[in-house]
């Protein structure tokens, strides 16, 4: 390369500056020791003389390019430092001062220059000082964002300073720190304040770095610290100890985002926070992780991708720590652990999934576990750990090296360092499999070392467990835990592994030699008895995937041989439990979904098709929500085709998308709906039937996530898509007592596309009549009747004549059944829909009650003597019809009359409950109580009439294996006591047919969410009607009255409640209910509380965990109270304001404010609006209206500070509330803020004080507005 004096441009500005610099300053010895008091022009002092000199200079560069411009700039400060007399290097920065206010030069360049220049040090007092002094004069002609570059220049500087401890040094700090003054004073308006403190933050916490020297450290903390209100006023009151409720709170909001390198909150700017909230939330990980079913709120908290497959070494420290607390609570009381298998098998759970998509590294975990249990004796839990362990290794060992594994054995000389064997536990108990765990590790190991690599001998202590592995290698019983004992130590063994597993296959699938049957004379495999679920928590998860492969293998394989013999009972079961476990998804509802069904179905296997949806409607309770849309999509596909013309596949097939859809959580639709709209082809038209009763299913399940989600005051477009789709299918039409529960936009929305698609109850009777006559005229020919009747485009209306021809002859002919078999079941639904109106026309105009009975009779007549239509079937259709007036009341006694006057269902109802239990999982005789019931009442899903009917038609049964009319009838009760509810005048009906068939919630999947969704969404319908409320509760939660504890869901108090004469149902709950009921919540979360009942597997419960069972238990009771709701709202802000022996100590008490804003959010609008009149009483109260002059205001709002000095107020301690409350609140909840702030707090302020009050409450959510709700912010 070059150097500079080749050049000759280079060369030629060094000569000029050179030139200039001697034309200014005499280069003589006497000339420069008396330059100050000596001049060679009398007329101008050195100042003026340099200025014009450089003046003269600079503008023969004016025509020069940037970079020469530049080049001049920094020789002439390096000539500037040259001179050691204090009258020339003043001289020059008034030159270059000149130049800067002149615009010959810009300021900024001048400050890099003079700031970066090589030869600025501490030595050279005299230069520092000037560079400092002059940057400090012309840096306001610098803009903002060069003045936070200089600002960075300038910090690094003073870096130099911090090696010189000498006094005399101080003029140098001084010159620093008038400059860092004057660029963050406020007044001097350099740059915005959030700048300069970013900077400083940033170069506080660069580790290279050290904190300036006191005096310019000070002005730098007393900055930030001037920041600190703003930090108080943009921050949450106690966010540290705010917890969630994992399957309830927002887990797609950024609401508990934490950063996955810190495990920080996501603090919005540099500012002073609190400390506690810029601590590390390790409490917060600790405990989501801690609750099952807690991964995707848990990947939402970190911002994990499985697709990014990032190691995450936060997430690896709380999964150690999680295994340490386990075994530390197991060494202070092992009697409180008797579930201890389930609680472990959550934490394998875990370890497996995050280890399995690299978000934690399985070799360092156990490194950490090593150091951090190392020294310390927790040996009664060691065989927990230690299956832990063996969960991830039997499954990931043979596709990974063993140096992977080896750490392990470091674990066996911390916790196996017995000097005696330990002996072999009862194998006849679950914890065997635990206890063994380690000796399974060390034979899997042993197994991959191979003769490659030498392992040590196995320790002392697990000799004994090794010979007994070796000596029970092939006895096989499923008496104990030998076979599973065997499987998890040999699941890589592949010759040791086939007999074991071979033998638990044959056991639920059978030898093929024997068979039995199943309702409707299905011949199916022998075996009933599926594998209990102790068994299959027992087995490893390797060994789980290969006995769900070899089921799926089977399955398949027989599938598409079109094998004769249905599938085995046990085996059908035993795979529905294998479901349940999370950490084989891939295999398990993943395979399910994207293997096993579609192949089922382009095999056309009928019957095993029949048995999964069945297995999917009554068995699986915890189904992601993208399974469970993909399977919607897939059967609303299915049921288009030819395929589903098989009637009981059909009605198996609408009854799964019924139940799917009704199933929907509130919290699920808008997002799952907006993701569909935006990302599938097609936008969402997937979702929508050709059924006119599934898509209304869909609106009202719409309808009621909006309503509870609080999103109605949003814009709708999220769900326009797919309500212009269903109204493209089905035009849908409803009643306005049905519009006036809807939320606001949705009956806009179908008052604007309002349609009338049926006849006038006129013209349907003339109809029926014109083709009842056709039907009587054609008397004997057979070929033409069932041409006529069957032709697609005549009028929808062949059971409307069949029911008259019972009426009138009590008997249903045999081309009648060949009309409906030629119809098939898709057509046969608008004929449904057709005799539901007309069957209430009849009786609404019959003027006898004699002549009502005899239509009711001969409906009956249909359903259970000619079974040409099911209860279920027309109770929904009949629910779902739009009928305004008398005719809306029919519609309804009609259904209470086959619901409770006949007795034929209601028998089926009360011996079903009685021989049965919902807690299937516990059961091993299902199969048993099933086909007694099935025997007593054979369900006949085709036309076959009377037994005497010599009918020629030969009909496909398909093997049931759960299902029957009760359990199918369950999702149409929930909609009927919906449609009642609507209706209102129908109250004593809904309370007879609650009587008479309400026991079936004990079935019911959803009970606790279903009841709550009811009194959330007819809020307003119930607000009279407390017996109503009461009966409902009672109904369905006492449905489990048989098999769980009494306040299994219910407190104490409503306990009795329930239990009062009618006529004494008045009742005013005091403060200690409404303390007992937060209590209870909050215990829950922390910890406190046991299960709400022992046998609570949740696994097979609605809810993940107890939290999420507390709260809607809680919320269902609360909105039950014969109290209106601005009553309970006043009681719960009351008991959390007001002094109490009953609640927790002041520096614990937002695990209070925790849970009653987790309450308040969970309940309708209006029992948390209260919230807001005791905001209006604080902002107007005497410490903020009329304050005095000493009272600061910033103080009195700090929480912390009012903590610690005992010293609440009643506006800190409603902030601190309302922070609680908010943080848990929907955006849809909290959309309602600007228009509250516009119209009620806007006029009440008058004075700065108040204004700071609002600034604290809304401050901290105006980040999520620009987040989630952009035009809220605005409003704001």
């Amino acid at each position: 390369m070059a150097s500079a004096s080749d050049n000759p441009a280079v060369q030629s500005i060094e000569q000029r500056i050179e030139s200039l610099v001697d034309s200014i300053f005499d280069k003589s010895i006497i000339g420069a020791s008396f330059c100050t008091i000596s001049a060679r022009n009398p007329n101008s002092t050195l100042h003026e003389k340099c200025v014009a000199a450089v003046k003269e200079f600079w503008s023969t560069l004016s025509t020069e390019q940037k970079d020469t411009q530049n080049l001049a700039l920094r020789l002439l400060v390096k000539h500037m430092h040259r001179q050691g007399n204090e009258k020339r290097v003043d001289a020059l920065c008034s030159a270059l001062e000149f130049l800067v206010e002149s615009s010959s030069i810009e300021a900024k360049a001048v400050c890099d220059t003079l700031l970066q220049c090589d030869r600025l040090a501490v030595a050279e007092e005299l230069h520092w000082n000037a560079t400092f002094q002059l940057a400090k004069k012309i840096i306001g002609g610098v803009d903002y964002k060069g003045v936070r570059d200089l600002l960075k220049v300038v910090l690094d500087k003073s870096q130099l300073l911090n090696g010189s401890s000498n006094v005399a040094c101080m003029p140098l700090y001084q010159v620093v720190l008038k400059l860092v003054k004057h660029i963050i004073n406020r007044n001097s308006c350099l740059m915005p304040a959030y700048l300069a403190i970013y900077e400083i933050s940033k170069f506080e916490s660069d580790k290279n770095q050290m904190w300036p020297h006191w005096p310019l450290g000070k002005v730098l903390s007393d900055f930030v610290d001037g920041f600190r209100n703003c930090a108080q006023m943009v921050s949450i009151s106690g966010r540290h100890q705010l917890l969630p409720i994992v399957g309830h709170s927002m887990s797609v909001s950024n609401v508990w985002r934490l950063n996955r390198t810190t495990l920080k909150f996501a603090l919005n700017g540099p500012l002073p926070y609190n400390r506690e909230l810029q601590e590390p939330q390790t409490k917060l990980l600790c405990y989501v992780l801690e609750q099952p079913y807690s991964r995707e709120l848990v990947c939402n908290m970190l911002e994990l991708n499985i697709q990014a497959k990032q190691l995450c070494e936060v997430l690896e420290e709380q999964l150690v720590d999680l295994l340490v607390l386990a075994l530390d609570r197991f060494e202070r009381d092992t009697t409180a652990h008797s579930d201890s298998q389930l609680q472990w098998q959550h934490l394998s759970s875990q370890l497996i999934y995050f280890v399995l998509f690299q978000f934690a590294s399985f070799s360092h975990i156990v490194h950490s576990l090593y150091k951090k249990l190392k020294g310390k004796s927790l040996k009664k839990g060691r065989h927990h750990l230690m299956w832990v362990l063996l969960q991830f290794i039997s499954g990931s060992i043979q596709k990974n090296p063993i140096d992977d594994f080896l750490p392990v054995m470091k674990l066996y000389d911390l916790l196996y360092d017995d000097k005696e064997p330990i002996p072999v536990p009862d194998i006849n108990s679950p914890q065997s499999t635990h206890v063994m765990a380690a000796t399974c590790i060390w034979i899997h190991l042993n197994k991959k070392a191979g003769a490659t690599t030498k392992l040590r001998p196995i320790p002392v202590s697990l000799r004994e467990h090794l010979e007994f592995l070796k000596q029970n290698l092939k006895s096989f019983t499923l008496q104990g835990y030998r076979v599973a004992l065997m499987c998890n130590a040999y699941s890589t063994d592949t010759d040791n592994f086939s007999r074991p597993m071979g033998f638990l296959v044959e056991t639920i699938y059978g030898n093929n030699k024997t068979t039995i049957l199943l309702p409707g004379n299905v011949v199916a495999s022998a075996p009933t008895t599926p594998l209990q679920m102790n068994f299959l928590d027992s087995l490893t998860v390797h060994a789980k995937m290969s006995l769900i492969h070899s089921i799926v293998t089977k399955v398949i394989k027989l599938a598409k041989s079109k094998a004769g013999a249905a599938l085995a009972p046990s085996l059908v079961e035993t795979y529905s439990r294998l479901l349940v476990y999370m950490e084989i998804e891939s295999l398990g509802i993943k395979g399910f979904i994207n293997q096993l069904l579609p192949t089922v179905v382009d095999s056309q296997a009928l019957g095993i098709l029949h048995a999964l949806l069945e297995m999917f409607s009554y068995r699986l309770h915890h189904t992601q929500i993208n399974y469970r849309i993909q399977l919607l999509a897939s059967l609303h596909q299915m049921s288009n085709t030819q395929l589903i013309s098989q009637n009981q596949l059909y009605m198996c097939v609408e009854s799964t998308i019924l139940k799917l859809i009704i199933g929907l959580g509130s919290s699920e639709v808008q997002p799952q709906l907006s993701r569909i709209s935006s990302e599938a082809k097609g936008g969402a038209s997937f979702l929508v039937s050709d059924s006119e009763e599934l898509n209304r299913a869909l609106v009202l399940t719409i309808a009621r996530a909006m309503h509870v989600t609080a999103v109605d005051n949003m814009s709708s477009v999220w769900c326009d898509d797919i309500l212009n789709i269903i109204m493209q299918k089905t035009p849908l039409s409803w009643s306005t007592n049905t519009l006036q529960c809807f939320p606001q936009s949705l009956a806009e929305y179908f008052q604007k596309n309002s349609v009338n698609n049926r006849d006038s109850m006129l013209q349907l009777r003339s109809s029926v009549e014109m083709e009842y006559k056709k039907w009587r005229s054609m008397g004997g020919n057979e070929s033409g009747i069932i041409a006529h009747f069957s032709m697609q485009n005549n009028p929808p209306l062949f059971l409307c004549i069949i029911w008259k021809n019972i009426q009138d002859e009590n008997r249903v002919p045999s081309t009648a059944f060949k009309v409906l078999d030629r119809l098939g079941p898709r057509a046969l639904t608008a004929h449904l829909r057709a005799f539901a109106d007309y069957l209430v026309f009849e009786i609404a105009s019959s003027p006898m009650v004699q002549n009502s009975t005899k239509c009711i009779d001969a409906l009956t007549d249909m359903m259970w003597k000619y079974n040409i239509i099911t209860i279920d079937r027309l109770v929904l259709c009949l629910a779902l019809r739009c009928l305004e007036g008398k005719e809306a009341q029919v519609q309804f006694v009609v259904i209470q009359f086959l619901l409770t006057a006949k007795s034929d269902f209601k028998t089926r109802i009360h011996d079903f409950l009685r021989e049965n239990t919902s807690e299937h999982w516990a059961q091993s005789n299902w199969h048993e109580i099933h086909m007694t019931f099935h025997k007593k009442y054979p369900e006949k899903f085709y036309y076959e009439g009377s037994q005497d009917l010599n009918s020629t038609i030969q009909h496909q049964y398909l093997p049931v294996y759960f299902g029957n009319v009760c359990l199918r009838f369950i999702p149409v009760l929930d909609i009927i006591i919906h449609r009642f509810l609507e209706l209102g005048q129908m109250q004593k009906s809904l309370e007879i047919i609650l009587e008479h068939i309400g026991g079936l919630y004990k079935f019911h999947d959803h009970p606790i969410t279903y009841l709550y969704n009811t009194l959330f969404y007819f809020e307003k319908r119930l607000i009279d009607k407390d017996n109503l409320k009461r009966k409902l509760v009672n109904s369905i939660i006492g449905a489990f009255n048989d098999i769980r504890p009494e306040n299994w869901c219910l407190s104490e108090d409503y306990l009795q409640y329930l239990k009062r004469p009618q006529e004494e149902s008045a009742w005013a709950p005091d403060q200690d209910y409404y303390i007992r009921l937060i209590s209870r919540l909050r215990k829950t979360i922390l910890g406190e509380l046991p299960p709400p009942y022992p046998s609570a597997d949740w696994r097979f419960n609605e809810f993940p965990n107890a939290a999420a069972h507390a709260l809607h238990s809680i919320c269902v009771e609360l909105m039950a109270l014969p109290v209106s709701a601005q009553k309970v709202g006043e009681a719960l802000i009351n008991v959390s304001l007001k002094p109490s022996s009953q609640l927790p100590p002041r520096k614990d008490i937002m695990s209070w404010y925790n849970a009653v804003g987790l309450i308040l959010t969970a309940l309708p609008e209006s029992y948390w609006k209260v919230l807001n009149e005791r905001i209006l009483q604080a902002i107007c109260c005497p410490m903020l209206e009329t304050p005095d002059p000493h009272h600061n205001p910033f103080k009195i709002l700090n929480v912390n500070l009012s903590h610690l000095q005992m010293a609440q107020h009643e506006c800190s301690t409603i902030l601190e509330l309302c922070h609680a409350v908010w943080h848990h609140a929907g955006i849809g909840q909290l959309s309602h803020l600007p228009l509250f702030v516009k119209e009620q707090l806007k006029p009440k302020i008058r004075q700065e004080s108040q204004f700071i009050f609002l600034c604290h409450l809304v401050g901290p959510f105006l980040q999520r507005f620009h987040m989630e709700r952009t035009r809220c912010l605005l409003e704001v």
